[in-house]
């Protein structure tokens, strides 16, 4: 085996031909020069383990994980991050070369760079956050609020027994709402978060009752397509401040990317339209 390997790296999901992030990388790789190649990796549950142990053989240094993996791989993984171990999921792993498999979960990150930019001002401590929905992504985004400083996160999910899962896992500082009260949690929150599915495209309308939200509060909706949804529209509409939820894909692609191809790239409009062409 040569010395001089150009280093792989992809994402694996089934299915995982709509994943955006090999344009991604793609971008990033031909614009700061650097070899390597990032590819769509379509793996099935039950060949999941061999693949990831197969891979580093390969020359891949790394890859990121998407549905229905982010669960399974942690047990795969040599070492866990602490994040990863709290939100539950890994969406990031990295092949050492003492032939250790170390995961990560960076979409909490994500998710906060992609505020911090999106909305400059945008302080986490002012007021409770509104969080609707409780699924695999809500976990990484109260787990990232908690740990910027957000005293109060309330939290409603159509199926409570969900949400009720995510406070006793998170603790004191999260409060449940009931689905029919899901309005009411607004009312002085000065971050909201969609993190359910409706409102994409092909899915149910996004029909929460915005009437408490605050003018001041920093609204982001996780779907990014369509990118500007009538979640976030209705919201400007009030005098809120919007970001959309392409960014944090965007943004939780930089710490893989900068361990497997050692550049720390930048989120930019470049980035942006590429991904959105792509």
């Amino acid at each position: 085996m040569s010395d001089h390997r150009i280093p792989l790296a992809g994402v694996i999901g089934s299915p995982v031909a709509h994943s955006k992030s090999p344009v991604l990388h793609g971008h990033w790789l031909k614009r700061y020069g650097l070899e390597g190649f990032y590819i769509p990796m379509d793996v099935a549950q039950e060949d999941l383990a061999e693949v990831i142990r197969t891979l580093p053989l390969m020359g891949f240094v790394g890859v990121n994980v998407t549905i229905p993996h982010k669960e399974s791989v942690l047990e795969l993984a040599d070492i866990v991050t602490d994040r990863a171990a709290l939100i539950g999921a890994a969406n990031t792993l990295i092949f050492r070369k003492d032939g250790k498999i170390h995961a990560d979960n960076t979409d909490g990150y994500g998710f906060i760079e992609n505020l911090r930019q999106g909305a400059p001002d945008w302080d986490p401590t002012v007021g409770p956050a509104a969080v609707i929905g409780a699924g695999g992504a809500c976990r990484a985004v109260v787990a990232s609020l908690l740990e910027v400083g957000v005293k109060e996160i309330r939290l409603s999910n159509r199926t409570r027994n969900r949400a009720d899962i995510l406070k006793r896992e998170f603790g004191a500082r999260v409060k449940v709402f009931d689905w029919v009260k899901v309005g009411n949690m607004l009312d002085g929150a000065a971050t909201v978060v969609n993190t359910t599915s409706l409102g994409m495209v092909g899915k149910p309308e996004f029909r929460v009752p915005l009437d408490a939200l605050s003018p001041n509060a920093v609204v982001t909706d996780l779907v990014y397509a369509p990118l500007d949804t009538a979640f976030l529209v209705k919201a400007r509409e009030k005098g809120c401040v919007t970001v959309d939820g392409l960014g944090m894909l965007l943004h939780q692609a930089v710490p893989g990317f900068e361990r497997w191809f050692g550049e720390r790239p930048e989120v930019d409009d470049d980035l942006r339209n590429a991904v959105l062409a792509g």
